[in-house]
């Protein structure tokens, strides 16, 4: 067969499912990241003879630069949806998520890599923080839904901010571990030059940015328009166009990309947050982010028979196990004792952190900018801890979503719903 021609029938297939796989995700309960990976394995054991070797290991910069488009258009769709006004006191779950929970997941989880799977310091701190984020891109399943929804819960909206600011802040933490690993290096590749540089310029860049860009976009748009017709847009795409143009120019100026889409997404959301536009920002990016997921999705299901998990030992299976059901949920609901929200709420938040295309663009950055050992070790374990988590979460996220609804709306129709 002509494989240029099965690719493109594939993804047409795929991305037309993308339409109904909502409807199906609320009818069944299954998330569709899980129907669309099994599709890929299905695919990729009746085609691997006419199609390309997902193999993120032989094609680390394919899979690098797909999964960091896939995350960026992610983190703009996840911003545009947040009603919340971003403030301390109103951002209180998701920030201790990111700040005192995930940096104490990276901690255990990397002192439990190295104790149990034996790498060298700088791959089991690799290891942690690939794995430490919640994934926007297949944490939809928990997230809030389109601008100006009515109906709101902490639960999805503590899930939503977080997976939207976690990725950023992951990524100077794979930057130590890359600093680590290059530590005994003449040259910039030292703790310091990472606090310095890679911790604090980058990100402080990233915020400055993201903020710039975003509320220009909102002025023009929301006030300028108003007064030349001219300027006047209302497409859908101008949110995707924001979202290159954000990362691009923050790239360029050596700060954080991921941090400045986020923030110029919420920048731009809370700019006339009522206003009706906001919808069609969301509506066109969670489009385009479904079509990039289903490609993504099917990729990722082949790859599991690329040899990627051929190096899988118990030890590596003991980790991810532990990860996703002990580690993960017990740092999150630590940091969020503080919070006056239902104890039965702060368990589904901790529970559900979604492992995803971020670990995949992290290990793929990390060995461009370094030769870590263990790198086989390292693919095997967090492929098969986004496996675990796909199916774990994908089987279970809908229907205690919908029951965690149903309860907190009777609540509130009773005027007993409150944060304690």
């Amino acid at each position: 067969m002509d494989h240029y021609k099965v690719i493109i029938a594939v993804i047409g297939i795929a991305a037309l499912g993308m339409a109904w796989m909502p409807a199906f995700t609320k009818k069944t309960g299954i998330s569709y990241a899980l129907i669309y990976m099994l599709l890929g394995a299905l695919v990729y054991a009746i085609f691997k003879d006419d199609l390309p070797v997902p193999d993120p290991r032989k094609n680390s910069t394919y899979a690098m630069h797909l999964s960091e488009l896939v995350i960026i258009i992610s983190l703009m769709g996840t911003g545009i949806k947040i009603d919340r006004p971003l403030s301390f006191k109103k951002w209180q779950s998701p920030l201790r998520l990111v700040t005192i929970g995930m940096v104490a997941c990276i901690g255990i989880a990397g002192v439990l890599g190295y104790a149990l799977l034996s790498p060298s310091l700088a791959s089991a701190l690799l290891l942690a923080a690939a794995l430490a984020p919640t994934d926007p891109v297949l944490a939809s399943d928990v997230q809030v839904g389109p601008p100006n929804e009515k109906m709101r819960f902490e639960t999805k909206f503590a899930l939503t901010a977080e997976a939207g600011m976690n990725d950023g802040l992951a990524l100077p933490f794979v930057l130590l571990a890359v600093a680590l690993d290059k530590i005994a290096d003449p040259g910039p590749g030292n703790l310091w030059h990472w606090l310095g540089y890679d911790f604090l310029l980058r990100m402080g860049i990233g915020l400055l940015i993201g903020h710039l860009i975003g509320r220009l976009l909102g002025y023009i748009v929301f006030r300028v328009s108003d007064q030349h017709k001219m300027l006047e847009t209302r497409d859908g795409f101008v949110g995707l166009s924001l979202t290159l143009l954000v990362y691009g120019v923050t790239e360029l100026l050596h700060g954080y990309g991921f941090v400045a889409v986020f923030i110029s997404a919420i920048t731009l959301r809370n700019y006339e947050s009522g206003h009706h536009y906001h919808s069609r920002l969301h509506a066109f990016t969670d489009q385009t982010e479904r079509i990039m997921l289903a490609i993504v999705l099917l990729l990722f299901g082949g790859s599991l028979f690329s040899g990627v998990l051929d190096v899988l030992s118990w030890k590596m299976v003991m980790f991810s196990i532990l990860f996703v059901f002990f580690i993960r949920p017990l740092t999150s609901y630590l940091s969020l004792m503080p919070c006056e929200i239902h104890s039965r709420e702060k368990w589904v938040i901790s529970f559900y952190g979604i492992r995803g295309m971020g670990s995949i663009y992290y290990l793929c950055y990390a060995f461009k900018e370094a030769k870590f050992p263990y790198a086989d070790e390292l693919w095997a374990t967090v492929t098969f801890t986004i496996l675990l988590s796909i199916v774990v979460h994908g089987l279970t996220a809908t229907r205690v979503m919908r029951r965690m609804e149903e309860r907190f709306a009777h609540e509130i129709k009773k005027g007993e719903y409150h944060n304690a």
